[in-house]
């Protein structure tokens, strides 16, 4: 593979992981603010502190992933592990909002996959 075909597909790759963690933060951002909501907020604190926590790591994690940082893999296992925590517990409630997120986390978490070295 010749050297612009191979940062051609890195490219690729690292646009496509940005773009699952760009949805991921907006889906938990939502989810959080719609918790906030919710008739019984009480029963709704784990979510948005996941939510607010995944936003956050999927942030860093992008920045990281857009610069070339050499960071960017152990940053990249943390987003995986607190995506996947927020996709449970999302998935956990009925609310079409953490429904979504939890799809969202899920979508984000496989992209993370497989963009590890």
């Amino acid at each position: 593979m010749n050297q612009s075909r191979t940062y051609a597909t890195q490219n690729q790759n690292a646009q496509q992981v940005l773009d699952a963690l760009n949805r991921c933060i907006a889906a938990c951002e939502m989810c959080a603010d719609a918790c906030l909501s919710e008739e019984h907020v009480q029963m709704m604190v784990p979510c948005i502190r996941l939510d607010r926590d995944c936003a956050d790591i999927c942030h860093l994690t992008a920045a990281f992933i857009a610069r070339g940082s050499d960071h960017a893999q152990h940053v990249l296992r943390e987003c995986i592990e607190i995506c996947q925590k927020c996709a449970d517990e999302c998935g956990k409630h009925d609310h079409d909002h953490c429904q979504k997120c939890a799809a969202a986390c899920k979508a984000c978490v496989e992209a993370c996959r497989s963009y590890q070295q």
